[in-house]
């Protein structure tokens, strides 16, 4: 239960007290500033606590946003202010203080907005929600209460609501083909008491449905399979605009929205792959490269992303220019298209998947992908090179833990701290790049089974230590995790395809699928300020650089058949640890409440 203190002489006929309990608080009057002190001491600790002034005119959903999101400790809108329990003692501190000099007089300026005033001088980060059209406010006068009354009624605070439940930066497919219904159909969900995860668990099960659909071979299981794709896409719109209709975020929610959009798309393609085979066409290999190609490119964004999140002096006449584009209308959805953001994706594969067979949906898939790929990374490129900035240690640091560097990696780096200070600012992802490169040509240029695959593999540990052996903090440093990416996964996928068994490729495939999702894993708790994944879990599983170098034993000293099997076995007993330490961490209470508002590509 939540507690709201109105503060202040109450006006006649005002509707604060019913606003109030319809969003869940318990109403309390304060007369003066010590009755409001002790009000404020008597609500138990663990409850949320709200001040608002009892002459407070604004919107419902103004309220809504400024004391009821559970994502900020502290969090105020003119004329009100509340404290979740994180930020119960600056909040209590504040009224102290303000009681201490007011003496406990009768109100007459805003206690709320004086206390707000309060928090900020000591440096207390509050929230403070963008109103836009709404209106918020504490009239000082019967003629500014009369004004600011009839701005409520010339604003339709309900369709204010319905539009801010949609992300302001989406694709042009989901702005236009799905975001004009699926803002409907999340308010119907709210009004039937369903919750944002419950959806996020309905696309889930669809996705997986349409996978199955995908899998029967035939014309009519690739038709439903398109269609029940699509309606998982807007039942994904739907759980986010739930969230932001209803506020309800939670950690769990977090981590079901940062990790099932990927289980989905990948289940699909898995369910491609099994359909192709059921009419005698292998496309494991393309279905493994589609997972492969789409998981580095979203390591370019969050390396990226993360290693200019908080740099300084951070201007480049690149960036400029892409500014200067997208005050432009036409040019912002093309460039938002070209990138093959997920809308646009999900809907060439559910059109392609009807229309066509999975191997030409593989083609096409791997070729916009390739080219928003090349296009984002080039652009990148570009402006890190034109850019002046300089990265902090936290930026460093994500790159690092993005890295996911091992304990044969981590030992390298150390020894080669010293020699590492006189290399050129660029030699980072320089070797990062050759040493992948080495192991992954070595494995297709060379049969399978051949001894030099391990030779290359060492060569890549070596490598891979040398890269992260100094800060990340160089120009194009943000690569550094993308090339590793791609080498592990990459030399997965070449050494099954030599192996030319059945069942290798796919459990390629699920050996792949279980080190993305804890790349996954470690993306969404860096970005909740939550750090990486505990040491002894990255230790477990072998680093990128130890993964990569017992493949390539296996593939020499096993059989073609026996590497599958062995294959199998490790993408069972990864998925197994990183799921449960996963789950063990998004249900934590600690858990951070990450929602993710933009649309990764």
């Amino acid at each position: 239960m939540s507690t709201a203190i109105l503060t202040g002489q109450p006006v006649p006929g005002s509707s604060i007290e019913a606003d109030l309990r319809s969003l869940g608080f318990a109403v309390r009057s304060a007369a003066d500033t010590a009755e409001a002190e002790t009000l404020l001491a008597a609500v138990p600790g663990e409850e949320r606590v709200a001040l608002v002034d009892a002459r407070f005119v604004g919107h419902v959903h103004a309220l809504r946003l400024g004391l009821t999101d559970p994502r900020f400790p502290l969090a105020a809108i003119p004329g009100a202010v509340t404290a979740q329990p994180a930020g119960r003692q600056a909040l209590t501190r504040a009224m102290a203080r303000e009681n201490s000099a007011g003496g406990g007089t009768t109100l007459v300026d805003s206690l709320a907005d004086r206390i707000l005033t309060a928090l900020d001088t000591d440096g207390t980060e509050v929230h403070r929600p963008e109103l836009g059209s709404l209106v918020a406010t504490v009239p000082a006068d019967p003629q500014a209460r009369n004004e600011a009354r009839t701005a409520l009624t010339e604003v339709d605070d309900e369709a204010v609501r319905l539009k801010s439940a949609v992300k302001s930066r989406d694709g042009f497919f989901t702005t236009y083909c799905i975001s004009p219904y699926s803002r409907y159909i999340a308010r119907w969900c709210a009004r039937r008491g369903l919750t944002p995860n419950q959806v996020t668990t309905a696309s889930l099960i669809t996705a997986l449905i349409a996978a199955a659909c995908a899998a029967t071979g035939t014309r009519g299981g690739f038709v439903a399979a398109g269609v029940l794709l699509i309606a998982s896409f807007v039942l994904d719109c739907t759980d986010g605009q739930l969230a932001r209709y209803s506020l309800q975020y939670s950690t769990l929610g977090a981590w079901l929205d940062a990790t099932f959009d990927r289980a989905k798309e990948y289940a699909y393609y898995a369910g491609l792959a099994l359909g192709a085979a059921r009419g005698g066409d292998d496309v494991w290999g393309l279905a493994l490269g589609a997972m492969v190609l789409q998981t580095c490119r979203h390591v370019v964004d969050f390396s990226f992303n993360e290693a200019n999140h908080d740099a300084t002096a951070n201007t480049s006449p690149t960036a400029a220019l892409s500014d200067k584009l997208d005050s432009v209308g036409w040019t912002v959805w093309v460039r938002r298209m070209i990138v093959l953001p997920i809308g646009e994706r999900w809907a060439m594969i559910a059109v392609l998947t009807a229309a066509t067979t999975p191997r030409i949906t593989f083609y096409a898939l791997l070729i916009g992908c390739a080219f928003a790929a090349t296009y984002t990374t080039a652009g990148r490129v570009l402006r890190s090179l034109t850019r002046k900035a300089r990265r902090t240690d936290r930026a460093a640091g994500a790159l690092a833990d993005l890295a996911d560097s091992g304990p044969l990696a981590q030992g390298f780096a150390e020894a080669l701290k010293k020699p590492a200070r006189g290399l050129p600012g660029f030699t980072a992802p320089v070797v990062a790049l050759l040493g992948g490169l080495a192991v992954v040509l070595t494995g297709a240029l060379t049969g399978f089974g051949a001894p030099w695959v391990i030779v290359a593999a060492v060569v890549y540990v070596l490598t891979s230590g040398l890269a992260v052996a100094r800060p990340l903090k160089g120009a194009l440093d943000w690569l550094v995790p993308p090339f590793l990416r791609a080498a592990e996964y990459a030399t997965v996928l070449v050494l099954a395809a030599r192996a030319d068994v059945n069942g290798a490729l796919p459990a390629a495939f699920g050996l792949v699928a279980a080190v993305a999702y804890h790349h996954y894993d470690t993306v969404y708790r860096i970005r909740g300020n939550a750090g990486a994944p505990p040491a002894w879990l990255v230790r477990s599983i072998g680093g990128h650089e130890g993964r990569t170098l017992l493949v390539t034993v296996l593939a020499a000293l096993l059989t073609a058949s026996q590497f599958t099997v062995a294959l199998t076995a490790l993408a069972v007993a990864v998925a197994v640890v990183v799921l449960v330490e996963s789950i063990r961490f998004w249900v934590s209470a600690g858990a951070p409440a990450v929602h993710d508002e933009g649309e990764p590509a």
